[in-house]
């Protein structure tokens, strides 16, 4: 009876931690910044964004808005690209915890960037928002 409870107990918290775990996950969790490298194309600048992921689990099709936003310079599609509801980075895959993704991207000025909807996905658990 004892171990019967104390494995009801484990499974209880376990499940308590994950669902948790997930709902500290918002688009505030995500953390875009913008560097000037220093570099040019043509007279634009060079810009590198970096798309950090601080949220505990994993994030997947994180979406950013950026009205107006254009490019002197190719900038790799795969990494970020205009779609319907903004534009998706690094084609929707996921962006592991503490890790982030980067891209550059040339124009006369930075364009602001902001998240715009992401799917959280803690293993079992996925929420989207």
């Amino acid at each position: 009876m004892a171990a019967a409870v104390k494995l009801l107990f484990v499974v209880l918290s376990l499940c308590i931690f994950v669902t948790g775990r997930s709902q500290n996950c918002n688009l505030s969790t995500v953390q875009v910044q913008q560097t000037n490298t220093g570099g040019k194309k043509g007279y634009d600048p060079i810009f590198e964004v970096e798309v950090k992921n601080i949220c505990q689990c994993e994030l997947m099709k994180v979406f950013l808005r950026s009205e107006g936003f254009a490019s002197s310079m190719p900038v790799d599609p795969k990494l970020f690209r205009q779609e319907t509801d903004g534009y998706l980075v690094n084609d929707g895959k996921g962006i592991p915890s503490l890790m982030s993704v980067k891209f550059p991207y040339a124009w006369d000025r930075a364009f602001k960037m902001t998240p715009s909807a992401l799917e959280v996905s803690c293993k079992e658990n996925r929420k989207e928002l």
